[in-house]
């Protein structure tokens, strides 16, 4: 069986295209993902707009093409915190299927912290070991822990990349007092969370600023998926890098070669989550996984099919 999966974020949307046999993710046959910038202006106006609309529309057709070029036999696309914030996303829904044939549902912050750790989870580890996984988004970020059978906490914090970029790092490079309020925010949202079983625990990093990072550290000319997954990042290296860039103007960051230009202006933002986190967490280190979200919707759409047989 094929199935593609979309996972339409605030920053990217991503297609993962798969084959599946006896109900396991058998061999990959296509992993991509654009620059789409759906939340932009979520945050401040509540509303997804037509510019914005259009552009969505675009990659989502063409995901659908590419999805049957692949011969996909079903295509589960997914919606998280943009469309979760903005008012007119049962009008944005119904206009992307009518444009592209391509049925959204917006999933909870739950659902999405959940099938975000499965994914990024996979075949990792067994038995009673604990794990976090941290997915830093464009709109929220998800912290997720349990073993790799059973979840004992799913948090969503309205914690983003895009959000913070916007609400904070109006200048660049941001000012001083721009990074200081973005960290005071951040802080004042993490102070809510319960993050012992984070420091007793195997920590995952997962998404876009993630991978980045470990691209860098890793001076990669070529993102390399199998190189970056399971790549350590230490959080003096994770520092190290954020000094080398919060100095550098936008056109700087869009000319390092391991930040795509989509990424370029929020690159910072999703940076300094981490670090407050790895702070909050007194974590010295976390993994990354270049899986995630997109790979947990097929997941979730194996393990249904397995309990309708």
């Amino acid at each position: 069986m094929r199935i593609s999966s979309i996972d339409i974020g605030t920053n990217t949307i991503l297609l993962l295209i798969v084959e599946a046999k006896g109900g396991k993710i058998a061999r990959v046959l296509h992993d991509e993902q654009v620059i789409a910038r759906l939340g932009k202006g979520v945050d401040e106006h509540r509303i997804i707009n037509s510019e914005t609309a259009n552009r969505v529309a675009e990659f989502l057709y063409s995901y659908r093409g590419t999805s049957h070029k692949y011969r996909s036999e079903k295509i589960i696309a997914v919606g998280t915190s943009a469309l979760r914030d903005a008012s007119n996303k049962r009008e944005f829904c119904d206009d992307m299927l009518q444009r592209t044939g391509v049925e959204i549902e917006i999933l909870s912050g739950d659902d999405e912290a959940e099938w975000t750790y499965r994914g990024a989870l996979g075949v990792a580890g067994s038995g009673a070991q604990i794990f976090t996984v941290l997915d830093i988004g464009g709109g929220s970020t998800e912290i997720i822990s349990g073993t790799s059978k059973t979840l004992s906490q799913k948090v969503s914090l309205d914690v983003g990349c895009v959000r913070l970029t916007e609400r904070f790092l109006r200048t660049t490079p941001p000012t001083l007092q721009e990074i200081s309020e973005c960290r005071s925010f951040i802080r004042s949202n993490l102070s809510n969370v319960d993050l012992t079983q984070s420091r007793n625990s195997r920590v995952i990093g997962v998404a876009g600023t993630l991978t980045t990072l470990a691209a860098i550290h890793l001076r990669l000319t070529h993102y390399d998926p199998s190189r970056v997954e399971g790549c350590v990042l230490e959080r003096e290296a994770v520092g190290r890098i954020f000094d080398q860039l919060r100095m550098k103007t936008h056109e700087e960051i869009m000319r390092v070669p391991q930040i795509s230009p989509g990424r370029a202006d929020i690159v910072l933002a999703g940076m300094i989550i981490l670090q407050e986190f790895m702070e909050a967490a007194n974590l010295g280190e976390i993994a990354v996984s270049d899986r995630g979200l997109r790979y947990g919707i097929i997941l979730r759409e194996l393990q249904r099919n397995t309990s309708n047989q």
